[in-house]
Parts: structure tokens; sequence; C-alpha cells
């Protein structure tokens, strides 16, 4: 979370910073629609900038994942660029056209201060005056003179546009495959406004940092959204699938799928993929369940009925239908050098630990603690299937490790003073949450407030996609 944050304040800042560097006079404008004009600027070249880095995200690259922590922490990101470009977005369309409805009502006195006449208030109000001669003789500056008009009017419906659709985005009540489909548009908007910007922003910014920055971003940006109208997000980490078999937990309401998968580049236990069952449904993402061997080249994944789409997963699938798989993808893969590890998971959370589990008895783990890293696994649960509990106790039987299962009607639910009291040592430990979000920060706070390492020790899984 810690490299999560410096990214976020970084890529907000990076602009802004560039920008002033472009503009060291800004405080000192002589009028408020002098000030207007340069902030107009700013708010545009920011939101254009945090939404080129969304773009990119969208695609799902490899090479930021280790260093935010993986994927989960990438659409984390996303997800708070999404908020900051509909602020940003905002404020840069209030700036163009409150101003205006300011002065229409009379809360501002408009004056030109250059020499115009009031007829032409409007077009001075814009950031060029729309029909106006372009004054350079540079051809490339002529002909973007002349798409002012355009240029403006595209922003705005664009900007109309993305404001509806990151809201829907925002809205978990949208049905997933609807967040999909309606999500994508935003890569058209994208290109709009990456129009609009070009055309519109200040010449003489392009020859300085702030430009520069910008064209690279508009560059990768344009081409995420390329890739993302063509539906091609994740093709060059997709492989294909046949289900082997299914098994149905009607205790917890989860449906354990075996797949065969052609030229699967293998996992590490705690992984995710993104499968699609259904063309017109999308991708859905599943952590895997069980651990890679080379020679039998299958995967494991268990959906819990959360919506629409998983609870009719049990009707829809069957064996030796065919799917496809995208992936690996995720960090949260158990690798540190700590002498013991406290698991916690909280409902279908317990599936990356099925998967270590799983991984640990294939290669052999012992008794012998003294020399093995001890693990201590937390499963607290408001559901029971006594089928699904049996497996995990054979699976940490089998793996030596110590299950503690908590059912919240019998056993209360799981404290950090509860952990605390059952694992004496730990201080040294490292401690692995995956489960409800809240359910992580409540734990996260605890274990902080006495003085837990959680910034380097507490691994927290942000299984949120939207």
């Amino acid at each position: 979370m810690r490299h999560l944050k410096q990214a976020f304040w970084l890529i907000i800042l990076l602009p802004v910073f560039l920008w002033f560097l472009a503009e060291p006079a800004v405080f000192q404008s002589p009028s408020f629609f002098s000030l207007r004009k340069v902030i107009i600027q700013l708010t545009g070249i920011a939101t254009l900038c945090y939404m080129s880095v969304a773009m990119v995200l969208a695609l799902r690259p490899r090479w930021p994942e280790a260093w935010l922590g993986g994927l989960d922490k990438m659409y984390r990101l996303h997800k708070w660029l999404g908020i900051t470009i509909l602020l940003s977005a905002v404020i840069h369309w209030m700036w163009a056209r409150g101003t205006k409805w300011a002065v229409d009502w009379g809360w501002i006195t408009f004056s030109a201060g250059n020499g115009r006449g009031q007829e032409k208030k409007w077009g001075w109000l814009e950031h060029q005056t729309c029909g106006e001669q372009a004054g350079p003789d540079n051809g490339v500056a002529v002909f973007f003179h002349n798409q002012h008009c355009f240029a403006e009017t595209a922003g705005e419906w664009a900007f109309y546009a993305v404001v509806v659709l990151i809201m829907l985005a925002l809205l978990k009540r949208i049905p997933y495959h609807w967040f999909l489909k309606t999500h994508r548009l935003l890569a058209i908007c994208y290109l709009a406004l990456g129009f609009h910007a070009t055309t519109l922003m200040k010449n003489s910014y392009w020859l300085s940092p702030v430009g520069w920055l910008v064209t690279v971003l508009l560059v990768f940006g344009s081409l995420a959204a390329v890739i993302a109208m063509l539906g091609k997000i994740g093709a060059g980490r997709q492989a294909p699938g046949k289900i082997t078999s299914l098994h149905y937990f009607p205790g917890v309401k989860a449906l354990e799928v075996e797949a065969e998968v052609d030229n699967w580049p293998g996992h590490k236990p705690g992984q995710f993929v993104f499968v699609t069952t259904d063309t017109a449904e999308g991708a859905h993402p599943y952590t895997l369940a069980s651990s890679w061997q080379e020679e039998y080249p299958g995967i494991t994944f268990i959906a819990k009925e959360l919506g629409d789409h998983t609870a009719l997963l049990r009707t829809k699938l069957h064996p030796g239908q065919s799917i496809r798989i995208e992936g690996p993808y995720g960090c949260f893969t158990f690798e540190d050098d700590r002498h013991c590890q406290i698991w916690i998971g909280g409902g279908i959370g317990i599936t990356p630990f099925i998967a270590r589990m799983k991984y640990l008895a294939s290669i052999g783990k012992t008794q012998n603690w003294s020399t093995e890293q001890r693990i201590a696994l937390f499963h607290s649960t408001a559901d029971i299937d006594e089928e699904a509990l049996d497996k995990l106790a054979q699976d940490s039987s089998s793996a030596y490790v110590q299950l503690h299962t908590l059912i919240d009607a019998r056993d209360g639910y799981l404290t950090g003073e509860r952990i605390r009291a059952t694992v004496p040592g730990w201080r040294t430990a490292s401690i692995w949450f995956c489960g409800p979000a809240g359910f992580g920060e409540a734990l996260k706070k605890d274990f902080a407030a006495h003085g837990f390492p959680v910034e380097r020790h507490f691994h927290q899984e942000l299984f949120a996609m939207r």
C-alpha cells in the first residue's frame, strides 16, 4: 500500500508541478479572467494526464505489478484516478462554463481589458475565439487553431459522457456485464478529450516539460484506448481451457471448477485469473485454489454466489465446456523470510490459502518447525458446509498448518486480540489477509495500534475489480 499511495500522489502532482514551471507568474495575473484562462489550461492538462495513466492501467500491464504489489493494487489506483478524473473534469468545466453563467447572472463584472469589444466577450472567454483567423504562419498551428470550435464542442460532450460513465462504474448496483460494456465507452471519450486537449492547449507548453509529459501520455493513452476498443485487453496472457469437473458446496453457496488449460505458463499459490465462460458476460476474476503442477496442466477456482452471474454458474457450466483463462495476476504469493506466518481468510477469502496449502503438501513440507516456517490459519465464516470444512482440515493437516476455524454464530467474530492470544510470536510474524475489505482494514488498524509493522508485513488482497 505504501508504493500505491506514492504512485498516486506522484501521478497527481507531477503534471501540476510541471505546469507551474511553464506558468511561473500565474498568481500575478492582472485580472480574474486572465487567471481563469490559465486555470482552465491547468485543470484540462491534469485531467488528461490522469485519464491517460488510467487508460494504460486498464490494459493490466505487467511492468508495474510487482512494484505496486499486484494487479489488485493497480485496480485500486485505477479507481482512485477515476474519482480524481471526475473531480478535476468538473472543476475544469465549472471554470469554463460556470464563469459565463456568473457573468450572465451579474455575479461577476466582465472586463476584457484588452481592447476588445463587449460584443466579443464570449469568444474572449473561450480558450481562443471561435471563427477568428489563425495568427501563426505555421501550417500545423493554423490547422489546430481552425479546429478550436469543434474541439470545444467535442470536449464538452465527452466530458458529459465521462461523468456519467464514471458514476456508473462507481455504482456497484450496476450488473458487472453492464459495467464492462459501458466502461469500454470511456476509451472513445478519451480520444475525444485527447483531441480537445491537443487542439486547445497553449502553444508554448508543447516546448516545455509539461508539453513533453502530455505528448508521451497521449501516445500511450491513445494506444491503450484503441486496444480497449478492439477488446484486446490481456490478449497476450490468455489461454484456452476446458472444464473437467464441477462440485457445488450448498452450505457456502460456492462452486468449485476444475479445468484443463492449454499452454498455461503456470502460477503461484495466491494468484488469480480472469475467466470467460460467456463472451457476452465478459471475464470475471477468480482466485486460484490449486497449486501448479507441470505434469497436470490444470487449474481450480471457486466461484461464490455473490451476484447474478455467479448465482447462475452452476446451471450454466458443464464438464467439457470451453472457457478462456487470462493470467496469472497478483503478488499475494506468501513470499517472505519471516519465521512465522499468520493467515486470515474471511469467507471466500480462504481460497488463496487452500492453494498455498496444496503447494506446501506437494513439496513435502514436514512438521520440523525448527527449520521451517510455522503457519497459523484463521478461517472466519458465517456460512457452514461440513464437506468444505472437512476438505479444509485435510489440506491444513497435509501442509502442517495450524487451522483455527471460527463460525460467527458459534464462536463470535475474529479479532486481533484473539489472534495475538493464539499466536504468541505474532510480533515477528507476517500477516496475510484475504476477505472483506472492511474486516481487513479493522485488523490492520488493530495490529498497527499494538506496534506491528503493518506497512511491511501486513499483506492484504484488495480483491475488488471496480
